[in-house]
């Protein structure tokens, strides 16, 4: 069974984030870019908050921007790992 688009992205998002310091983060549009060829990456940016959105509410990653921490996907923001309670 092939895996769906927000799998892909998800996939991506936990891959990309391991191979940052603990405390980097990710922009949604290297993720896109990342399960994408070419120059249509934008198409997958819908995939990639719908699985932003998933993920964070299951705490397996934290928002922000500017390095301000956001409690939810609102405008521009970058996916960090979710810090543990």
């Amino acid at each position: 069974m092939q895996a769906s688009v927000d799998d892909k992205a998800q996939e991506a998002v936990l891959a990309l984030l391991a191979a940052r310091a603990p405390d980097g983060s990710v922009c949604p549009s290297e993720v896109a870019r990342a399960i994408t060829r070419g120059p249509n990456w934008r198409s997958a940016t819908k995939a990639v908050h719908a699985a932003t959105a998933g993920m964070l509410a299951n705490n397996l990653v934290q928002l922000s921007w500017k390095s301000k921490p956001l409690a939810r996907r609102k405008g521009p923001y970058r996916i960090g790992t979710a810090i543990e309670n």
